[in-house]
C-alpha cells in the first residue's frame, strides 16, 4: 500500500498520507515517497496547484520515532548530507513544496503534531478546521527542529512566539495558529475551502503565480544555506548528548529523570 498517494484531475494534483492506522506517523518510506512525489511534481508542468492532505481523522502525529529508531540506517537516511548547508530528505520534503513552481494548499484536521506542523510549514497556504491542532515537539525529545521548517516560520510569525511554540512543545488549536499567522484560514470544510482556492488561483497564468511565487521568497530574504546549516549542527550535537538520551527515554517511559547541566552553546 502506497503510504503517499498522488493523484492530479483538472490540473491539481492531491498528495494525500495514507497511513491512518498509525494516525500518519511519519517514518522513513512516507518521506522517501513523499520526497519522490515532489520530484515528480516538479517537472510536471500541467499541475497548475497542489493540495496536501491526509487520509483518516489526524494530519499527522509527528515522525514515527519507534519505527526511524530501531535502524541507524533509516536514520543516516533521513539525516544525511554532503555539505552542511545542503537539504537532507527530512528537509526536502517541507522546503520541496517551496521550490515548486505552482501554489501548495495544506488541509488540516485533527492532529498536526511535530514533523506533521513542520510539513505544513513548507506549504504556500494552510487551511485548518476548526478543531485541528498543532505543536512543534522536538523539544519534548531533547531535539531541535531540525526538519527545514525554521525557513518558514521565521517569516511567518514573531521570533518569540516561534521560541515559546518551540521550547514549550506543547498543543496549540487552530484559532492560535490562525492569530499567530501560522495558518491561513480556519474552515468547517477544509478540504472543499481548499479546492476552491486552487480553483481561484489556476484561472491565473501559471507563469504569474510561478513569478509572484518566486518574488516573494526572495523578498523575504531567507538565508538558506546558512540555516540550514545551524540546524544540522544543532543536531549532530543534541544526538550525541546525554541530555537528550535522558528526553528520550523520559519521553518514551513517561519518567521524570534530572538533566545534566547544559554544555555551553
Amino acid at each position: 500500500m502506497k503510504l503517499v498517494t498522488l493523484t492530479i484531475d483538472d490540473h491539481i494534483a492531491r498528495v494525500t498520507l495514507n497511513r491512518p492506522d498509525k494516525l500518519n506517523a511519519l517514518n522513513l518510506a512516507m518521506f522517501q515517497q513523499l520526497d519522490e512525489i515532489i520530484n515528480t511534481l516538479a517537472k510536471d508542468r500541467t499541475v497548475r496547484a497542489v493540495i496536501l492532505d491526509a487520509n483518516g481523522e489526524d494530519f499527522s502525529t509527528g515522525l514515527d520515532v519507534k519505527s526511524v529508531m530501531k535502524s541507524g540506517l533509516s536514520i543516516v537516511k533521513l539525516l544525511w548530507k554532503w555539505l552542511p548547508g545542503n537539504q537532507n530528505l527530512a528537509q526536502r520534503v517541507v522546503l520541496g513544496w517551496q521550490r515548486l513552481p505552482m501554489p501548495v494548499i495544506a488541509v488540516i484536521n485533527g492532529r498536526c503534531w511535530g514533523g506533521g506542523t513542520q510539513l505544513i510549514l513548507g506549504a504556500d497556504y494552510r487551511i485548518a478546521h476548526h478543531d485541528a491542532s498543532f505543536a512543534i515537539m522536538e523539544a519534548r525529545w531533547g531535539l531541535a527542529p531540525d526538519m527545514g521548517a525554521s525557513l518558514p516560520i521565521s517569516h511567518l510569525i514573531a521570533r518569540d512566539q516561534a521560541l515559546l511554540l518551540s521550547s514549550l512543545a506543547e498543543p496549540f488549536t487552530s484559532s492560535d495558529a490562525l492569530k499567530l499567522g501560522l495558518i491561513t484560514q480556519c474552515d468547517a470544510e477544509p478540504l472543499k475551502a481548499a479546492y476552491s482556492l486552487a480553483q481561484s488561483l489556476i484561472i491565473r497564468s501559471p507563469d504569474t503565480l510561478s513569478a509572484i511565487k518566486r518574488l516573494y521568497q526572495t523578498s523575504y530574504g531567507q538565508a538558506t544555506r546558512k540555516t540550514l546549516a545551524r540546524e544540522t549542527f544543532n543536531q549532530v550535537r543534541l544526538l550525541l548528548n546525554k541530555n537528550t538520551r535522558i528526553a528520550i527515554n523520559n519521553q518514551l517511559n513517561s519518567q521524570d529523570s534530572p538533566f545534566h547541566k547544559a554544555k555551553k552553546w
